[in-house]
């Protein structure tokens, strides 16, 4: 009986969700040791990723953002998605509610909260993925290969980078339509 007892409890535990402790700045966004640290110039990280054979990624979130949280707790520190991340990704955080200098493909030049705006954004946190060339005269979400507002389980977010790296945006196949063929 003691060793169903044990089975069960291990067993029960292993199902539970991934939860990782991720050290949150003093702006109080998640700060996971992959995102890069840059000057926010966009056309310098999509430079900087390029040299790197990575794809520029950026993550909007805000502070108190719920679904921030769950995805760096629970999603991004899963080992396959970490591996993708870590392998693939130049990760540059954008604060929706921040005030430092961002500064578009087009040249623009804005407060963090100001670019958020000027891109049409509502949703935290929301992940856009860049192609490797970035017309100068796009901004960021023009340009973007997919953005992914809001947070979404491991299976999606796994498949959603993998996708953005076979560029399945360019071959014609929606996503959706990439998803279930992947689970299938």
């Amino acid at each position: 009986m003691k060793t169903l007892i044990a089975a069960t409890l291990a067993a029960a535990l292993a199902a539970l969700p991934v939860l990782a402790e991720v050290p949150v700045g003093d702006d109080g966004l998640h700060k996971p040791d992959w995102l890069q640290d840059t000057f926010k110039d966009l056309r310098e990280d999509l430079g900087e990723a390029n040299a790197e054979g990575k794809r520029l990624m950026l993550i909007v979130e805000q502070r108190g953002c719920i679904y921030c949280a769950q995805m760096h707790e629970e999603v991004f520190p899963v080992p396959e998605i970490d591996a993708l991340i870590r392998e693939h990704f130049f990760v540059v955080q954008i604060n929706m509610f921040g005030q430092t200098e961002v500064t578009d493909f087009d040249g623009t030049a804005l407060g963090e909260k100001e670019m958020v705006k000027r891109w049409g954004l509502v949703f935290t946190p929301t992940l856009i993925f860049l192609p490797e060339d970035v017309p100068e005269d796009e901004t960021a979400v023009q340009a973007a290969a997919v953005a992914m507002p809001g947070a979404f389980g491991k299976g999606t977010t796994k498949a959603l980078m993998e996708w953005v790296l076979e560029h399945g945006y360019d071959s014609g196949e929606l996503f959706q339509e990439y998803l279930i063929r992947k689970t299938q």
